[in-house]
């Protein structure tokens, strides 16, 4: 391999990597947008208490997610 074919063997890696990247974090959202929406099915059909707050939970769990799965997102877009 040449000395100048090195550099965009790299680059081209490097952005291969950040698509792969890119691709799983976008399943992700997708994948936790769908699990809040269950939860949100779930919570609004029970009515014991502990079940309640059991949802409660899980949606606050999944939004933590989300928000940092979309916090990565936004990074790997402006790096």
């Amino acid at each position: 391999m040449t000395e100048t074919a090195r550099p965009f063997s790299l680059r081209r890696r490097r952005e291969d990597a950040r698509e792969a990247d890119r691709r799983e974090l976008a399943e992700g959202l997708t994948q936790t947008s769908r699990l809040i929406a269950q939860a949100y099915q779930g919570f609004n059909t029970v009515r014991d208490p502990d079940l309640i707050e059991s949802y409660v939970y899980e949606i606050n769990a999944l939004q933590s997610r989300y928000a940092y799965l979309l916090r990565r997102m936004k990074e790997l877009e402006e790096a």
